[in-house]
């Protein structure tokens, strides 16, 4: 297959062209440089001109905190990107997949999210991502919705590095321990869309690695696998206040993985120990 990612220079967009190529297809990349997907013409031309079987759009606005202060921006990248990505592949019959969030949820659930749940974004990159999810149903028959949660990977700045580096400076660091939900390694996320858009199970799912934990059991877990010795605190989400709100509870239901036959992701401890074993290599 010809497949087009977009957010190639990304921490998932980069996992995603590995696969692809380790899976035998044609992975052509598109970065910021490459391709603006806000420009309806230039995403028309781009993908009339290349014609690929697939789309997988990763590409995203994801500062949650800066989506507050500039919505408009969120929005064109967020919800017109992916409405002129969907109508692209409509023209040219490629299939699609957009990447979506768990903030498309406001996070008062008890139990973990199913992928029909009716959605309710707390913030602007929430409500950004949902247009899109959105524009993506109304402009194709056939699609492929991901939502995933809590990404961590070699090729960006995430929640695991950030530990690493604040327990080497400081030795102590607070993190919040009445948020939930499951961390997502970009190397396991990656694997699970090539082997989706290589089926034709259309639909919406949801996909973490397997788990449950807090952003404090999060960080104590990650410093137990790097044999650091760093003292966390827990703080309430109110000790720790932040321009966008988070969802307290962000657990999503991998259930429509398990029924379309797909395989689950691995446990968020067992992917955790990989990803410190690949930034160690």
């Amino acid at each position: 297959m010809k497949v087009v990612v977009t957010g190639a220079a990304g921490q998932l967009g980069q996992d995603v062209l590995l696969e692809l190529e380790r899976n035998n297809h044609q992975a052509i990349g598109a970065d910021r440089q490459t391709l603006d997907i806000s420009d309806e013409a230039a995403v028309q031309a781009f993908i009339q001109e290349v014609k690929p079987d697939v789309i997988l759009h990763c590409a995203a606005y994801t500062n949650v905190d800066s989506a507050e202060q500039d919505e408009e921006t969120a929005y064109k990248v967020n919800g017109l990107g992916a409405k002129y990505l969907a109508q692209a592949a409509k023209q040219t019959g490629a299939k699609m997949m957009y990447i979506s969030t768990d903030y498309v949820f406001d996070g008062t659930a008890s139990e973990p999210y199913e992928v029909d749940h009716p959605t309710k974004p707390l913030g602007a990159y929430g409500r950004t991502k949902l247009a899109g999810e959105v524009f993506v149903q109304e402009n194709l028959e056939e699609f492929f919705i991901v939502r995933t949660a809590w990404v961590f990977g070699k090729h960006g700045n995430n929640f695991v590095k950030t530990m690493i580096r604040l327990g080497k400076e400081r030795g102590e660091v607070g993190v919040v321990s009445d948020q939930v939900g499951s961390p997502t390694y970009t190397v396991d996320l990656a694997k699970f869309m090539v082997s989706l858009v290589e089926t034709d199970k259309y639909g919406i799912y949801h996909a973490t690695n397997s788990g449950i934990c807090s952003w404090y059991e999060f960080a104590v877990e990650i410093f137990k696998q790097a044999e650091m010795d760093v003292t966390v605190r827990p703080l309430t989400t109110e000790q720790f206040p932040r321009p966008a709100a988070r969802p307290k509870y962000s657990v999503l239901s991998k259930k429509r993985i398990e029924e379309e036959g797909l395989t689950p992701l691995q446990s968020w401890k067992d992917a955790l120990s990989a990803y410190l074993k690949e930034l160690k290599n």
